[in-house]
């Protein structure tokens, strides 16, 4: 369940990162309740803060759940660990000799502005390796509503810009590849479609060309696929609530604060003994 996920998160203070990263794949493998995981990843909560291990574990925690979702649409999968430069999930075909890498990315809902280098399209080309495809899996409103230039990059490269509630709608519908169903398409779909937009129209969003092609070559209803991403509209506006209530609760603790506490906490905000720390070590560098 995403509590247990957020619980282990939270109490890994002191642990080991990779002994906690191993605990997290374990937790999400053995979930009985996955697809309420799946539709609660892709949101960072208010409550981890910003760069620090506590997000790094929560972004091994999704790694740990694309996977497992490429599993239960009949893949084999499973987290790759290289430290840098390297696609996050990897998963191949039972059925039709294909392999594709994978990049999970969740985002915050305080967080809205968003550029090309928060998706790296292009770096993920260059992660597929001997792969044949590559995906990037992104909560679905957190793509450019209008022209991109990550719409661009994905046509231009074959990344497939795929996303969590894509992924919701697929397993709710009993989405499974089989001998008689090949979801390469799906994967490939970049590829298929720069043979038909226009140059001048390639940042624009493409997701809706996306949606009528995932509907109909998995042959599925576009009533089914609306309704499910309505849902997921108001799983994130109920998600929403449990999040701000983090920063209001946190606005009446710093109304508490003494007048000494206040100023540390600015202090410490402003990150003043880590600039000063800086200075004086390129000054060092120096001599």
């Amino acid at each position: 369940m995403f509590n247990e996920i957020l619980n282990i998160i939270e109490s890994s203070s002191g642990k080991n990162f990779d002994d906690v990263s191993s605990l997290l794949e374990i937790s999400v493998k053995n979930s009985r309740n996955f697809l309420e995981t799946l539709k609660q990843i892709g949101i960072i909560p208010e409550s981890i803060i910003h760069d620090s291990s506590e997000e790094k574990l929560f972004s091994k925690a999704s790694d740990a759940v694309l996977s497992r979702a490429f599993r239960e649409l009949g893949l084999k999968s499973s987290v790759l660990h290289e430290r840098s430069d390297s696609a996050d999930v990897i998963a191949e075909s039972k059925f039709f000799n294909y392999t594709l890498v994978a990049d999970a990315k969740a985002f915050r809902l305080s967080r809205t502005a968003k550029n090309q280098k928060d998706f790296k399209v292009s770096a993920l080309s260059s992660w597929r390796k001997d792969n044949n495809f590559a995906i990037l899996c992104v909560p679905y409103f957190q793509y450019p509503v209008k022209n991109s230039q990550i719409y661009s990059q994905a046509l231009e490269n074959n990344v497939c810009l795929f996303s969590w509630e894509y992924l919701i709608f697929m397993l709710e519908s009993g989405v499974k590849e089989t001998e008689k169903l090949n979801l390469s398409k799906l994967w490939n779909f970049s590829e298929i479609f720069s043979r038909e937009v226009l140059v001048s129209d390639m940042k624009k969003n493409f997701l809706p060309e996306f949606n009528n092609f995932i509907i109909k070559n998995l042959r599925l209803k576009q009533e089914a696929f609306n309704k499910s991403l309505n849902s997921q509209k108001l799983s994130i506006i109920k998600r929403s609530s449990f999040e701000k209530s983090f920063w209001l609760e946190k606005i009446e603790t710093i109304k508490n604060y003494s007048r000494r506490q206040a100023i540390e906490e600015l202090i410490k905000t402003q990150r003043i003994h880590e600039k000063i720390k800086q200075i004086d070590n390129y000054i060092g560098s120096l001599s």
